[in-house]
């Protein structure tokens, strides 16, 4: 008998086997898949499997204020195992995909193992986008995972309190000048928020060096666009680019980084900056993954429908940033953006289409109004725009971080994060450098695991 269900719904009968439902990914758009999917079909209609490479949500937003320590870093990585129980969870990254066997390779700590499936949700997210510029492999840093952000705390403080002993001496002198310089690629978010709140950071411990004046730190942020945080229109762009001049960042608009070496980097104007670090940041790729699959791609995102099912192969859908999803609330011969904003949302929307191809509900395209954008610069600065509505300076900060605990998943987490933010207002900063992350796992191929599909 068929069962109607609430908002208008129908359920066919329960079948003679549960379905295999496998989503690749456990960042946002995967997480929030699993939830819904866990809440529309219950046990007997499908088995859930989560293919990830870690066992937690790791809400990035936030990873900037991991690097500056102001948030402890289990405290934005939310457990898979306990927020989706229903889950089995099989650690690894998908290497390849057949979709006539409808089978998974999946290479784990253990080796390689197979997985297969009946209904199949692409997720992997993305990837900081790398260009072959000589040195940026060997000498950049992403802010993507929770070791690139532990990692860039640790290494600025390294590089600060080995300035601290050096001699005053030409090569002294000169080493120094290395050691003190920050450069960071892209003036999005990830750079911009990185640069802000390091430097806010660098400027509230300087008691922890006995010769290093955080004034002499010296910032620079480079991007080859003509505006900072240009996602937020140009009057918030401009109030950003304010701010940062105000706290003496360097900011290098219309020029790229040409090559880098451990101790430089030169741009595309020639100029030659001498500097120890290098924070790469310009944008997002889909994984590695999607170029495996053989299928049709816009910008390197996998080409799907308005219901996000992935054309002329049965079963599958694909959401997120690996996903050129059809924008139908703006411009539907563009793609979602690649936000947390709109994965989240897809896997909500994707776990009832998948729960409507198994007999459960009816299925609808996505469709999504972007609810606004925000920056937290450090301090009491940021820039926002909730519904539109263009904020700056505490408000705007206020809205950054009443966001941010909107979005996190669950309650321990925001309770953990608040806290956090509580004790960082009232206490002393963090000035420990526990070097738990060695360079070589931090640099970008190995931390985002790139160099599998290679």
């Amino acid at each position: 008998m068929r069962r109607f269900l609430p908002g208008g719904g129908t359920s066919s009968p329960v079948p003679v086997r549960p379905a295999r439902v496998v989503v690749v990914g456990g960042g946002f758009g995967g997480f929030n898949a699993l939830q819904r999917l866990a809440k529309l079909l219950g046990p007997d209609r499908a088995v859930l499997t989560l293919v990830a490479p870690t066992d937690y949500l790791l809400y990035s937003p936030l990873l900037p204020e991991v690097a500056t320590g102001v948030l402890d870093p289990r405290d934005i990585a939310v457990s898979t195992r306990q927020a989706l129980p229903r889950a089995r969870l099989v650690l690894g990254h998908v290497t390849t995909v057949d979709f006539e066997a409808r089978e998974l390779t999946v290479t784990g700590p253990d080796g390689d193992s197979t997985l297969e499936w009946d209904k199949l949700i692409l997720a992997p997210g993305s990837v900081t986008k790398q260009f072959d510029i000589p040195g940026v492999d060997e000498h950049a840093y992403g802010l993507k995972t929770l070791s690139e952000a532990v990692y860039i705390r640790n290494h600025v403080l390294a590089q600060l309190d080995a300035a601290d002993a050096l001699p005053d001496t030409p090569e002294g002198r000169s080493e120094r000048a290395e050691r003190l310089t920050v450069v960071a690629v892209g003036a999005g978010y990830t750079g911009t928020e990185f640069v802000a709140q390091m430097q806010n950071w660098v400027r509230g411990i300087a008691s922890r060096w006995a010769s290093v004046d955080p004034e002499e730190v010296r910032w620079v942020l480079v991007d080859v666009a003509d505006a900072v945080l240009p996602e937020l229109g140009e009057r918030l762009g401009k109030e950003a680019l304010a701010v940062l001049a105000e706290r003496g960042v360097d900011v290098r608009l219309g020029v790229s980084v040409a090559s880098a070496t451990a101790t430089s980097v030169t741009l595309t104007d020639d100029e030659v900056i001498p500097s120890r670090t290098l924070v790469w940041g310009a944008g997002v790729a889909a994984s590695p993954l999607i170029a495996q699959l053989g299928l049709p791609t816009v910008g390197g995102r996998l080409v799907v429908g308005a219901d996000m099912t992935v054309p002329e192969v049965p079963d599958v859908w694909a959401i997120g940033d690996a996903a050129a999803v059809p924008d139908l609330a703006a411009d539907p011969s563009k793609p979602t953006p690649p936000t947390a904003q709109h994965a989240q949302r897809q896997g909500v929307a994707v776990a009832r289409n998948v729960a409507a191809s198994l007999g459960v509900g009816q299925a609808r395209p996505y469709k999504h109004k972007d609810l606004g954008l925000v920056a937290d610069l450090g301090g009491f600065d940021g820039v926002a725009k909730p519904l539109g509505i263009p904020l700056t300076g505490p408000v705007a900060k206020f809205v950054a971080r009443g966001y941010h605990l909107y979005a996190l998943p669950t309650v321990s987490a925001r309770v953990r994060v608040a806290t956090d933010w509580l004790y960082s207002s009232v206490l002393p900063t963090r000035v420990v450098n526990l070097a738990q992350v060695r360079s070589e796992d931090a640099l970008i191929k190995k931390a985002q695991a790139i160099d599998l599909y290679e």
